[in-house]
């Protein structure tokens, strides 16, 4: 393992990341300084609103990279095309001196819903023609007969082109930041990660005592945490790859989508590392075995030496690992020709059927010329289709947009009626910060604020001391964007309050003639706090869904669709895809629970009852690793099948018996993780009983056709071992399918495969099991912390349900 010297200081590392972004801002907000405040007089009046450019590189500029700012040049021409236009029509036709407080307010509402309606229009362009709206309709408003209704738009258009062009400037200037690079040098540093994280985890394997194990375990999780995170690095880098491909054709071989391939090898990874937690003794049984072990250690030298030789995973890199050596390396786990008799030996089998996986993963596979060319039209040309595919508005997006453009209308209203000559600063931050997903409204709005009063109270104090100094002041502008750097990657403020600190000292320093610094900072803070407080009372009024109450929904939804993971896991071919898209669907239900979750702890609690964190977070833990068990699952029975395929009719004899035991098991998981989704959405006990003598329902009268008293069991409890029984007959009847493979050509490698994705299919029955009985037990926690006075029985609960809904 690499001794600390050798590895790059976290501290460092964020140092260089913040001061990198710093820098790349300040020079986009110097170049848009420059060509405002000492460029010609004629260019100063074609851009009569720098505040605007100013937002402009601050909405594109940040953490981006060249492609991201070539693709905003082409959203800065969407967005004013679709703002301006109609905007510029309005105030032709209705004229600038007729406009009122309600009838500007009315117009920029309008103006917002029609931005926001389309789905598939990006966030950025969304932010920059919500943004001109504002601009557009409220200056006009503001300078009444003086306003032109159609060059006025024009300097809106000019002021947002001069902060793009600035963005590509400072991303080209002094050599350019681009994504394809960026996203090569982090799938080498997640290479490098995966290797020494795979070594860790076959040391720990093979280590002589727990203690040892462990030590091993720790550091491979403090890795998987910096590789989750160049994971996600990588991924956002695949969206600008392709507009870097026309101005740089030379780069086409790194045009490759290397996501999926890095995900797979995670996946696999993340299969050893469940293997090692639940692993009971170290060392185990199989690694006793000398011959095995030395296998296992020289398969790992293999892959270590594939995954560093491919670090990028792109078409020029080429292995030069023998193929005769490659197959040759998996002969060692033709040793294993039978099935672990107990449970205690399922994680070590599992651990060597993830290396397989892994293996088979870390392997490039041919490319084809049209992925080495950038793949196809579609892929990388943009077309026209995309932007009509876009207007197309779905019903789940008309309350959110309504939401919206109320809560812009209202901001401009109430701003202007506070201080018309400064009434669009309550509109402006409302418009730049629109979100395309739920989020914490109160956390949100509270950054904003903060965010906002740092960076004025930041450029008041620079005007200040430099206020004869215009080219100090900006110099003074560069600490502070390094700051924000930091306020952006952290917990506390994140992206919303970095940004807002950032503009909130930009349009005080790199301005003049402006007014006296200290008013204007305090009329723009009240004017922000309106429109946050706008937004805030729209999101109450017409929203007042609480997002732990969406969290408890998306629970049981998430339970719903486990069901039916359970229910999907067969050997029949049919059903392999059914498990697979199942997955995938949990895995999307997943996501969001994790979403409100983290909405749920940020949200104030009032008069509520507390947001149980800890037990949802143990919940969520619960569901993520059944998650993956099933898609090992999945894999598990994708094997089975190619070597079944090698078989005669041995193989279709067999399988009933082992069909009946998975029938067996999804009766019983599935049946108590049905009926556990139903009882995560009860809220009160005494409810429910007053429901019952509502309707004159006896429980009594119901038990016999509620669920039985067996499916909840107590983790712990005597009888905790007979979940485990159709596991062991699971693992019975797979030792007799294996026993009776002979006399065909191959044998030994074809027996070892199965017992492996035997192995692996019974060890994943075993996690869900557990698994399943943790989320009960999570359930019951969660009732009890909703129904402190009462006595929580979910068996008794359960029969309550069925009797008052079946």
């Amino acid at each position: 393992m690499p001794t600390p010297p050798q590895q790059p200081s976290r501290a460092r590392v964020v140092w260089r990341t913040c001061l990198a972004s710093a820098l790349r801002t300040a020079l986009a907000c110097t170049i848009v300084g420059i060509v405002t405040l000492y460029g010609p007089p004629s260019f100063q009046r074609q851009v009569a609103l720098p505040a605007f450019s100013y937002v402009t590189v601050i909405l594109i500029v940040t953490d981006a990279t060249l492609g991201d700012t070539l693709h905003a040049c082409w959203l800065a021409l969407y967005a004013s095309v679709q703002s301006l236009g109609p905007a510029m029509l309005s105030l032709w036709l209705i004229g600038p001196a007729k406009l009122t407080n309600g009838t500007t307010a009315l117009a920029v509402a309008l103006g917002g819903l029609v931005v926001v309606l389309p789905e598939s229009t990006h966030l950025i362009a969304k932010r920059i023609a919500l943004g001109q709206i504002v601009l557009v309709y409220v200056i006009g408003f503001i300078n009444g007969e003086q306003t032109e209704p159609i060059m006025h738009p024009v300097h809106v258009a000019a002021s947002t082109a001069v902060g793009v062009l600035a963005c590509v400037l400072a991303l080209l200037l002094p050599y350019p930041r681009l994504a394809c690079c960026e996203a090569n040098k982090n799938c080498k540093l997640l290479a490098e990660n995966s290797s020494e994280r795979l070594k860790l985890f076959v040391k720990a394997l093979c280590a002589e005592d727990k203690a040892a194990a462990s030590a091993s375990i720790s550091q491979a999780k403090l890795l998987t945490a910096a590789a989750a995170k160049l994971l996600q690095t990588i991924k956002r880098f695949q969206g600008s790859i392709k507009w870097e491909k026309l101005p740089f054709k030379f780069l086409r071989p790194y045009y490759m989508n290397s996501g999926e391939k890095l995900q797979d090898i995670e996946v696999a990874l993340r299969g050893m590392e469940i293997a090692l937690e639940s692993n009971a003794s170290f060392p185990g049984r199989l690694m006793l075995d000398g011959e095995l072990k030395e296998g296992l250690l020289r398969l790992e030298d293999h892959i270590s030496l594939t995954i560093k030789q491919a670090k990028s995973f792109l078409p020029g890199d080429s292995l030069t690992v023998p193929e005769s050596n490659t197959e040759d390396i998996m002969k060692f786990l033709q040793t294993l020709q039978t099935i672990p008799p107990t449970h205690q030996d399922l994680p070590s089998y599992f651990f060597l059927f993830c290396m397989k996986l892994l293996h088979s993963k870390s392997l490039p596979k041919p490319t084809s010329k049209s992925l080495v060319n950038g793949g196809s039209s579609k892929e990388n040309r943009f077309s026209f289709k995309e932007v009509w595919n876009s207007c197309h508005l779905k019903s789940k997006r008309v309350m959110p947009a309504l939401k919206f453009s109320l809560s812009l209308g209202f901001a401009v209203l109430f701003g202007l009626i506070y201080s018309k000559p400064n009434g669009y600063w309550s509109g402006l931050p409302v418009a730049i910060s629109f979100a395309a997903a739920r989020e914490a409204t109160f956390k949100v709005a509270n950054v904003k604020a903060q965010g906002t009063v740092l960076g004025t109270v930041y450029g008041v104090i620079g005007c200040f001391l430099f206020e004869r100094f215009l080219p100090i002041r900006f110099m003074s502008l560069l600490p502070w964007f390094l700051f924000a750097s930091f306020l952006r990657q952290s917990k506390m403020y994140g992206q919303a309050g970095g940004i807002s600190a950032v503009i909130g000292a930009i349009l005080i320093l790199g301005r003049k003639n402006f007014g006296a610094p200290s008013e204007f900072a305090i009329a723009r803070i009240i004017e922000t706090f309106i429109g946050l407080s706008c937004s805030l009372v729209v999101e109450l009024l017409f929203q007042p869904t609480r997002a732990s109450t969406l969290a408890k929904i998306e629970l049981s939804k998430s339970l719903e669709i486990l069901h039916e993971c359970i229910g999907s896991v067969s050997l029949q071919v049919s059903e392999e895809n059914d498990l697979v898209e199942n997955q995938k669907r949990l895995k999307t239900h997943e996501n969001q629970l994790g979403k409100f979750i983290g909405e749920a702890e940020a949200e104030p609690n009032f008069w509520f009852l507390p947001f149980h964190s800890a037990c949802y977070g143990k919940l969520l833990g619960s569901l993520s690793k059944m998650v993956d068990l099933l898609l090992f699952g999945a894999h598990a029975i994708g094997f089975l099948e190619q070597e079944s395929q090698k078989l005669e009719t041995s193989w279709k004899e067999n399988v009933n018996k082992l069909e009946g035991d998975l029938k067996n098991f999804k009766e019983s998981i599935g049946s108590l993780i049905k009926y556990l989704g139903k009882i995560s959405l009860v809220k009160s006990i005494r409810v429910l009983d007053k429901e019952l003598e509502k309707n004159n329902i006896s429980q009594d009268i119901e038990m016999g056709k509620s669920p039985s008293p067996n499916v909840f069991r107590v983790s712990g409890s005597d009888d905790e071992d007979d979940v485990y029984k159709g596991l062991s007959s699971f693992l019975r009847h797979s030792n007799e399918v294996v026993d009776v493979i002979n006399g065909i050509e191959g044998e030994e490698e074809i027996k070892s495969q199965m017992v492996l994705s035997l192995s692996a299919l019974g060890y994943c029955m075993k996690g869900l099991i557990g698994e399943t009985r943790r989320i009960e037990e999570g359930i019951r926690e969660l009732v009890q912390w909703e129904n402190p006075s009462s006595h929580v029985n979910l068996h008794e609960i359960s029969c309550k349900i069925h009797a008052l809904y079946s």
